[in-house]
């Protein structure tokens, strides 16, 4: 093999230091090369400011002595190219600096890293694998996530469940046992926290070392595809957490990684992130370009990720402040619009999902019209307001009634997500259903309501693991979640009513297709601030996918409650979250209900309805079926009726 094979072209690097080449981990890092006679192992890292680098590892003992790196380039690429197959072995850089100084270096680009509290990387091949799910990958360039019902299922893969004698479950015992319970509810995919390589448990893969390295703390990367394979065999996306804003400072990460600020910015007011003690990325660096967006086409390449949800966005769009007073980071901005443009590229149906809590517009419109080029944003701002609303008393809340009210003013401007992330269940907070004021009963009913409302308020929809039985403690990061509660009845029947309500979600075009359009969504009632009732209609693209929908949040009941209703004829109950078998009180509309011509809220027509204690409930106009011949077949017409039994609408 000639040695010209393993040097880079000169088109690759100027490709890389302009921030252009989006497959440089094929460059970068640790690669085995083999023919008939000989296998060789090559490494190559980027390091301008390095005096010497060696590379160190079991294989010489740790010592680098005739294994220092050539420098191929002025701008610092260095390589070396070993006559050794390294499969497996352990390795790091050891990076002279200008001063003198020693470091000793993980590799940027390792595909696999020891289990901490080592820190060395490993030599790992990933072109192995046997994917098997061309059926997944296939029916998702006919999909559509706008129009399509989205449930994520979000988990800490360190505390979902552990085994008996407390060791983490593996990758294989994951996808054998998180698969079946993610299907058996109905969640459509899983949303995972970051699983790039990380030194501390307790930063849960937000601050990490290893970017193209998934965590060993659960197994192989071989063990991950694995995973994933089977999600996507079994019809459940994989979303994944990725941090491309800041890293950890850990002594043999990113960080002065050859003595110098190579990867974050120079100045220390924009480099330094004092809340987390991270260091910030030089989004402006040509070099950090091909770097990040290398690594998001990685891990759809070798690990068949269908999204990333990106952490702290406004950390990006933003400089770091103190302050109240925001300001503008061109380069993060452009980097944004940068790599969801090569992502949309690559793969136009990839998810982009960011975490912004901020007010920067058009986040979610495409980059040719202007826009940061996101698929999807996290509304936070629904989030902390519905939670508010629901921390407070009920008989306070017609104090708060525009916690409720203001999400839809803007719910159409961005594509929204709406969470109830890790984030809301940690550090104080309380779980979603300890939030909840009250009594023992009002607690799960309230959560039930909760739940209901916001399957029925216009987005997809993100919930943290565990809400779906009641996990009463907050999060334990340590722990595994409090699986021992599925043996009290109120938390059976809390976890019945969430497979209810997704699967009830799942079968509603009205409550998906439109998510993200003002014609999806249509108040009746707004302003029942004392009684603290909404109601307001949900629709899909069909004219008769509609559902009308009411939600109570007081425990006060109601026999006849009026609302307004868009046509004449029959209408039905078809969901109701205080039914006895998931918890409530039983108060329901049994039997049909008859619209009559009476107008109230602005609608020709009335109904009334009994409305449960913190009840969500959905109406739907009645379908009747009328057989018509015609070509010997039979054909089947949906019609309004009127309130006279028999006599078609006009």
């Amino acid at each position: 093999m000639a040695v010209d094979t393993f040097f880079p072209t000169d088109y690759q690097l100027h490709l890389f230091h302009e921030g252009n080449l989006f497959q440089s981990h094929q460059l970068f890092g640790a690669h085995i090369f083999r023919n008939s006679h000989q296998t060789y192992t090559r490494f190559c890292v980027w390091a301008p400011n390095a005096r010497q680098i060696r590379l160190v590892g079991d294989f010489n003992k740790w010592n680098g002595h005739g294994y220092e790196l050539q420098r191929i380039n002025e701008e610092g690429v260095w390589m070396i190219v070993t006559n050794q197959d390294l499969e497996e072995n352990i390795y790091k850089y050891e990076i002279i600096t200008q001063s003198g100084e020693r470091l000793l270096k993980a590799d940027p680009f390792a595909f696999y890293s020891e289990v901490r509290p080592q820190t060395a990387s490993i030599v790992y091949s990933l072109k192995d694998y046997d994917w098997q799910d061309n059926h997944w990958m296939n029916r998702k360039l006919n999909s559509n996530f706008l129009s399509e019902p989205a449930i994520l299922y979000e988990v800490h893969l360190g505390s979902w469940r552990k085994k008996q004698n407390g060791d983490y479950l593996t990758y294989a015992d994951l996808a054998n046992e998180l698969i079946p319970y993610v299907i058996e509810h109905g969640f459509t995919h899983i949303e995972l926290l970051p699983l790039v390589e990380h030194p501390l448990d307790d930063s849960w893969g937000y601050q990490g070392t290893g970017y193209f390295s998934v965590t060993s703390r659960y197994g192989e990367p071989n063990e991950f595809q694995y995973f994933v394979d089977q999600c996507h065999q079994h019809g459940i996306g994989v979303i994944l957490d990725w941090v491309p804003g800041h890293f950890c400072k850990d002594a043999h990460g990113l960080y002065r990684f050859d003595g110098t600020h190579l990867y974050s910015y120079q100045h220390s007011s924009g480099r330094e992130n004092p809340v987390w003690g991270t260091a910030n990325f030089n989004l402006g660096k040509g070099e950090v370009q091909s770097f990040l967006i290398s690594n998001a086409l990685f891990w759809m390449e070798h690990f068949h990720i269908d999204g990333f949800r990106m952490d702290a966005v406004a950390n990006i769009i933003y400089w770091p402040s103190t302050g109240n007073e925001k300001h503008e980071n061109p380069f993060g901005i452009a980097f944004l619009k940068k790599l969801n443009k090569v992502i949309d590229e690559y793969n136009p149906h990839f998810l982009m999902i960011g975490e912004d809590s901020t007010d920067f517009p058009n986040v979610t419109a495409p980059v040719s019209y202007g826009g940061l080029g996101f698929g999807y944003k996290w509304n936070m701002g629904w989030m902390n307001d519905i939670l508010e609303y629901m921390e407070t008393p009920p008989f306070a809340r017609s104090h708060v009634h525009s916690k409720i009210t203001f999400s839809l003013l803007y719910a159409f401007s961005e594509n929204f997500m709406l969470p109830f992330s890790h984030d809301e269940v940690v550090h104080g907070k309380k779980s979603l259903l300890d939030k909840m004021p009250g009594e023992y009963w009002e607690k799960f009913a309230q959560l039930r309501l909760l739940l209901g409302f916001m399957f029925a308020h216009p987005g997809k929809k993100l919930l943290f693991m565990g809400f779906e039985f009641g996990q009463f403690a907050e999060w334990k990061d340590k722990e595994q979640l409090d699986w021992s509660l599925l043996e009290y009845s109120m938390h059976q029947k809390l976890n019945a009513y969430v497979k209810w309500l997704m699967k009830f979600y799942k079968r509603s075009n009205a409550l998906y297709e439109l998510d993200h359009l003002q014609d999806g969504f249509e108040w009746i009632d707004v302003d029942n601030r004392e009684q603290s009732i909404f109601s307001f209609i949900r629709k899909g693209k069909k004219e008769e996918d509609l559902f009308i929908i009411v939600c109570n949040f007081t425990a006060v009941s109601y026999q006849e409650y009026k609302i307004g209703v868009p046509d004449r004829g029959e209408y039905r109950e078809i969901f109701n979250s205080d039914l006895e078998e998931y918890g409530g009180t039983g108060q329901q509309n049994k039997k049909t209900v008859i619209a009559v011509e009476e107008p109230f809220h602005g609608r020709p027509f009335s109904i009334k309805l009994t409305i449960a204690p913190f009840g969500c409930q959905m109406i739907r106009p009645v379908r009747k079926r009328k057989e018509r011949k015609g070509n010997g077949k039979e054909k089947v017409r949906s019609l309004y009726f009127s309130g006279r039994k028999g006599k078609q609408a006009e």
